[in-house]
Formats: C-alpha cells, sequence, structure tokens
C-alpha cells in the first residue's frame, strides 16, 4: 500500500515537472506559436474550458487548442489567416514533411505500440502535440490522445481521442498536399469573402457543416448531411426567403425517375406505406396501381408526401431562390448527423437542430419568438413564414481553412474538385 501511494504521488509530481518544463516555451495554434500568461502554470492548469467538442483536456495537455466553436469558417479574415497559414505550411514541407504513421488497427490511451513514435512526431510537427511530448515513448498517453482529440477536430473526425482507420487516412495526407489545398482554396475564399455584410448562413459542403454568422462571429452552428457523390450539393449564393413549418414534400422528378420507379418495382406497398400520394396534371389523386411502374409513366405524376414526423423534411423547411431546386430542412432521420461521413442526401441540407437556426433567421420577423415557433411545429398546420430581412446564404466548397483563432483546418475533398488525390475519410466511420 505504501508503494503504491508513493507511485502515485510520483506520477503526480511527474506531471507538473511536465507543465513546469513547458512553462515559457510556446505552443503551437495550428503551426502558430503564442506566449504564456504572466503565471503560465496556473495558465496552464486553468485553461481549455469544455467547448462543443464535449471533451475536457488533460491538464499536462492545454498547451495545445482547441478550434473555437465561434471563429467562422467563413468571414473577411479568412482568405488573410489562410495565406498565413500556406507560409507556414511552405515551412513544414521544406523540412521535409511529417512521417507517415505505419498501419495499426486501433489505439486508444493506455496502449502501447511502436507507431506512436512516429504519431507524436507527426502531431508536433502539425501543431497538435507540444514539442516536450516527443521522443522514443511508444505508449499512447494522455498527452498523445489531447493531441489526437485536436486533430480530429480541425479535420472533422470524431473528436474521441482514439486512433481508427479515419483519423489514420487523414494523419498520412502528405504536408505538401495539405499545403496545395490551401492554395487551391485561396482561390474559392477570393470571391468568398468579400461584401458578405454582418448576418449570413454559410454551408461548407466538405464539412458537412451549418453556421449561422453575426458580426464575424458563429452565433450557431450545425452539425449537416449534404449531397452524395454521384447527386452533389450545388455552390449556391441566394438569400433565405421564407421558413415552411410542417411542409409537405413534393418529390423531385429525378428522384422519381432514380429512386421510387425502382423501389415500386420491388416494394408496390411504399408509397401507401410512407404517406406518400399521387396527382395527375388535373390535380386528382390517383393510386399506385393505376400506374405503369415499368415504364416512364410515373414521371408524368405529381408525387406529395403528407407533414408529419415521417415526413422527408421533417417538420421544418427553409426555403431561397435557387435553379437547382434545393433546400435546406430538418429530417426524421436524426442518425445521420451521428455519422464522420454525411454525404447522403440528393442535393438538399439537413441541418441538425434546425429550430435553433430557424429562431435566428426569425429574430427580425415580428412576432416569432421561440415559442410561437414551438406552437407553429406541435400544431401540425402547414404555417409558411416570409423573413421580414431575407439572409444571405452561402453554400460554398472549402477543403482547408484558418480561421480568426488562427487554427488551420481541413476537410476531405470529396467531390473531387480539388484535383489533389488526397483520400477521403472511409464512408463506414460512424461516431
Amino acid at each position: 500500500m505504501k508503494q503504491t501511494r508513493r507511485n502515485r504521488s510520483r506520477k503526480g509530481v511527474d506531471r507538473r515537472t511536465f507543465l513546469a518544463q513547458c512553462v515559457g516555451a510556446a505552443a503551437l495554434s495550428g503551426v502558430a506559436s503564442r506566449a504564456f500568461a504572466d503565471d503560465p502554470l496556473d495558465a496552464l492548469m486553468d485553461d481549455g474550458r469544455p467547448g462543443q467538442f464535449g471533451q475536457d483536456f488533460d491538464q499536462a495537455s492545454r498547451t495545445i487548442h482547441m478550434p473555437k466553436p465561434t471563429a467562422p469558417m467563413l468571414s473577411p479574415a479568412t482568405e488573410q489567416f489562410t495565406q498565413k497559414a500556406i507560409a507556414a505550411y511552405d515551412e513544414i514541407v521544406a523540412r521535409g514533411g511529417w512521417p507517415t504513421v505505419p498501419h495499426v488497427d486501433e489505439l486508444r490511451v493506455g496502449n502501447r505500440h511502436p507507431s506512436v513514435v512516429d504519431l507524436r512526431q507527426r502531431l508536433s510537427l502539425s501543431g497538435d502535440l507540444d514539442p516536450n511530448a516527443v521522443g522514443a515513448n511508444d505508449i499512447y498517453d494522455s498527452y498523445v490522445e489531447a493531441a489526437m482529440r485536436r486533430f480530429q477536430a480541425r479535420h472533422g473526425v470524431t473528436v474521441d481521442g482514439v486512433l481508427r482507420a479515419s483519423t489514420l487516412a487523414a494523419l498520412n495526407v502528405p504536408a505538401a498536399i495539405r499545403r496545395d489545398q490551401f492554395k487551391v482554396n485561396i482561390a474559392r475564399l477570393k470571391t468568398l469573402t468579400t461584401n458578405l455584410g454582418p448576418r449570413y448562413v454559410v454551408v461548407n459542403i466538405p464539412a458537412a457543416r451549418v453556421e449561422a454568422i453575426e458580426n464575424d462571429v458563429a452565433v450557431s452552428r450545425h452539425t449537416a448531411v449534404v449531397g452524395k457523390v454521384d447527386r452533389p450539393s450545388p455552390d449556391i449564393n441566394s438569400k433565405i426567403v421564407q421558413v415552411n413549418f410542417n411542409p409537405f414534400w413534393t418529390v423531385p422528378v429525378s428522384i422519381v425517375r432514380k429512386d421510387l420507379i425502382p423501389i415500386m418495382q420491388d416494394k408496390p406497398d411504399y408509397l401507401t406505406d410512407n404517406h406518400i400520394r399521387i396527382f395527375d396534371p388535373n390535380h386528382k389523386e390517383v393510386q399506385p396501381s393505376e400506374i405503369n411502374w415499368y415504364s416512364d409513366d410515373a414521371v408524368h405524376y405529381t408525387f406529395r408526401e403528407d407533414p408529419g414526423d415521417h415526413n422527408s423534411l421533417g417538420r421544418i423547411r427553409i426555403n431561397f431562390p435557387s435553379q437547382y431546386g434545393v433546400y435546406m430542412h430538418d429530417t426524421p432521420l436524426k442518425n445521420l448527423f451521428g455519422e464522420d461521413f454525411r454525404y447522403d442526401s440528393s442535393g438538399c441540407c439537413r441541418v441538425q437542430n434546425v429550430q435553433a437556426l430557424v429562431a435566428w433567421l426569425l429574430e427580425g420577423t415580428k412576432g416569432w419568438t421561440s415559442d410561437k415557433i414551438e406552437q407553429a411545429i406541435t400544431s401540425g398546420d402547414q404555417v409558411n413564414v416570409n423573413l421580414t430581412k431575407p439572409i444571405p446564404l452561402h453554400w460554398v466548397y472549402v477543403t482547408g481553412w484558418s480561421a480568426s483563432d488562427g487554427i488551420v483546418q481541413f476537410r476531405e475533398d470529396i467531390y473531387s474538385r480539388d484535383g489533389l488525390g488526397a483520400p477521403a475519410i472511409p464512408a463506414t466511420t460512424k461516431l
């Protein structure tokens, strides 16, 4: 028992000794350094409050900070910060980049493996692990776990501190490709970061994320589900003009042709089971049995899904003018928001906690308080609300950027638009 207590005491001293050694050293934020406070040890111990990512770092790892939830992905400063990131990554590339982490099925805190040595070096070079924690230590300790969480947050991978296939794939993208991602995205950012205005909504398609931005602060963030690889979500510059509560869903002709006809050939009761009604050109309701599902006959009819919890749009749809016929909406398939690979729609954008986004959108529309929104949803009645002042909306394709917090972030080139050959996150990875 005495020996155990001595060991515990020694561990506590070792951790504090390590913290003291870190004090005064520059800690990387992305790839940029920062200075500590006047009382650096206490500041280090107290820093890193739990945020949106849902984890509390080990105190010894708080020299490195997570991305700020309030730092918007798209703001007038994004291009400037990303240009700085290019210069920093040029230096990393000039020094030979970072090592490849050898394959391993899974590593978590407490594991021991030779790959951890390379992992420490890799995480340090990208600014996720304090250089003082690099060495020949092959134990996946709390320092490595905290660094892994930060790396995962910066790359849109499940933030759990566990090394799996998706994180390993992101780790082993060469530094030169990441640097070139920035260069590709600078051209996009130059056109996107002008005339944004004080209040706007951004959907970053590769990140599958929605941000409501006000005065250069992300006041509301939402996980999203966007278009499949073969049905990509388009780039859009528009304005949100209307919110629909308990909407009908009219099935687009493209989905009728690609999806509905094959399903009905195999499952004749599908439309009835899913509350989808059929109307002819004269708005007269017809039965599924009246349509020849082995022809293109169905494309001449209108298919409309009734409102309700089962509706494909959920309880809310957000409308904006667009030549693509897409919109943002709720969904009954809430489980999709729990996946890393959130490219599962036919081009529209499904929004997690969409009610909070709608409350922000309707702040300037008289009478639409949070209570009124809740009442509209629970009533089950179809209600359409026009925004008093339309909100600018930008659907963008940005795979590499540095926000106002100075921390670099990457997302995989899911639609292969960067032309750099970087691998995408495995589709099987889930939270």
